[in-house]
């Protein structure tokens, strides 16, 4: 089975970490780096020799903001899949999450399993122009 490549953005240790063996085991994934901070990410997504099937970012990090990324990823030109996950989905920052170029969002506190389907969802998606159904705000 094909594994995804994933980046995270994340500046909790504990919660990145957690995310990163809870991702690898359960679903098809494999994590290719990680960032604490909006600075760090950019660089990291610029660079031609990087690439990254799917990238999760959190909003708020240790500098910088997850927004900042999301703007920064839609204007590069390999399109990678965007998902943001975040304990402060509301409806306003999932709706500036998908004007920014967010395929989802994700709440930390109560949707950590439909992210994990959505990943395991992902490799049987076929070509790029494609998306998955489902309540991206709810």
């Amino acid at each position: 089975m094909h594994q995804l490549k994933t980046y995270i953005v994340e500046d909790n240790p504990v919660i990145r970490e957690s995310l990163i063996a809870t991702l690898e085991e359960l679903a098809p994934v494999k994590v290719v780096g990680t960032a604490v901070d909006e600075a760090t990410a950019v660089e990291w997504l610029k660079q031609p020799g990087n690439h990254a099937d799917l990238v999760i970012v959190d909003i708020f990090l240790k500098a910088g903001s997850g927004l900042g990324v999301l703007r920064a990823a839609s204007t590069l030109p390999e399109r990678q899949r965007l998902v943001v996950l975040s304990n402060y989905a509301t409806a306003d920052i999932r709706r500036k999450c998908l004007e920014l170029g967010a395929d989802r969002v994700f709440d930390k506190s109560n949707e950590i399993d439909a992210l994990i389907e959505y990943c395991a969802q992902l490799p049987a998606q076929p070509g790029e122009g494609s998306s998955l159904s489902g309540p991206a705000g709810s």
